[in-house]
């Protein structure tokens, strides 16, 4: 029974966090226009955003090892899928801080670029998330 309350409270970070790593790169792209100090902040949302996936990623197992005392047994697209999301993760951080850190002496076109590489590591990691809870 409170294995699955774990699960679910688990999958409830991991899906806040999922959306914010799609929504808020796209929302900055398209909503915002060019307003340097919004851009940061949602720089700073989607690095910790991502962060919340890693972690709540990391809690799945986690959770199985408690109740179980074994990781989930993943392999072929399951796994290729996990590595797919951890380096997306990964990916996300460092342009994220890249971002609060360098964007202000960045040209317009730089900063436009970071948001786009931002929301397709999103997209990709929502991808396989997909194949990874199917393919599991």
């Amino acid at each position: 029974m409170f294995e699955n309350l774990n699960y679910a409270l688990v999958q409830l970070a991991h899906n806040f966090g999922a959306a914010a790593v799609v929504g808020f790169p796209v929302l900055a792209l398209y909503v915002l226009g060019q307003t340097t100090s919004a851009h940061r902040k949602f720089a700073w949302i989607v690095g910790l955003s991502w962060a919340v996936q890693a972690l709540s990623g990391a809690g799945f197992g986690a959770v199985s090892y408690y109740y179980y005392q074994v990781f989930p047994d993943l392999h072929g697209v399951a796994f290729a899928a996990l590595l797919i999301k951890i380096l997306c993760a990964v990916g996300g951080i460092f342009i994220a801080a890249k971002y609060i850190r360098e964007s202000t002496t960045w040209t317009s076109k730089q900063r436009r670029n970071a948001w786009r590489l931002l929301s397709l590591l999103g997209v990709m990691a929502l991808t396989a998330a997909a194949f990874l809870r199917w393919y599991a």
